[in-house]
């Protein structure tokens, strides 16, 4: 069963490097104001802490996210919802009958206006990537995952580290 998170807000977003609130921390605003995102995703990812973590960090900048261990148990989910949702992100190797690649060419065949991002700590030849798919290898930082999330969701607004 997919759980639910809730939307929270916050006057200021800080995402830290390598997920450690200790070292680092890095403010993202665009032009000195905070962007947050607004909407849902999906994340398909069988490792229980790099779910989580996922489900943080897009917590953090306004997102709502409901997270599944197999791509199947996703796409069950996703068909159920006859509008889609506006992001998927999925690591590639899954398991289950579908893998993240083959996960989102399906989601981007029936919702083409579906953002993805897909995740591996595999090296992936380019034409695994589906097409118009944000590609990032782990380990990936907490950083990456947001400007590629923001960035995606809001192509106008991009996110920029200062």
């Amino acid at each position: 069963m997919p759980r639910r998170k809730h939307l929270h807000w916050t006057r200021y977003l800080c995402l830290f490097r390598n997920s450690n609130p200790i070292k680092e921390p890095c403010v993202y605003r665009e032009r000195g104001k905070l962007s947050l995102v607004m909407g849902w995703a999906v994340v398909v990812e069988d490792d229980p802490a790099i779910r989580k973590l996922i489900v943080d960090i897009l917590n953090e900048i306004g997102l709502l996210s409901l997270d599944f261990e197999t791509a199947d148990d996703a796409l069950t989910y996703l068909r159920s919802m006859p509008d889609g949702c506006p992001l998927v992100i999925a690591d590639h190797v899954l398991p289950g009958q579908l893998q993240g690649a083959e996960f989102i060419k399906m989601v981007k065949a029936k919702w083409p206006a579906t953002a993805t991002i897909l995740t591996s700590g595999y090296l992936l030849d380019a034409s695994i990537v589906p097409d118009s798919t944000t590609y990032l290898a782990k380990p990936w930082s907490s950083d990456d995952l947001a400007k590629a999330v923001v960035n995606l969701l809001q192509p106008d607004r991009p996110l920029k580290k200062h």
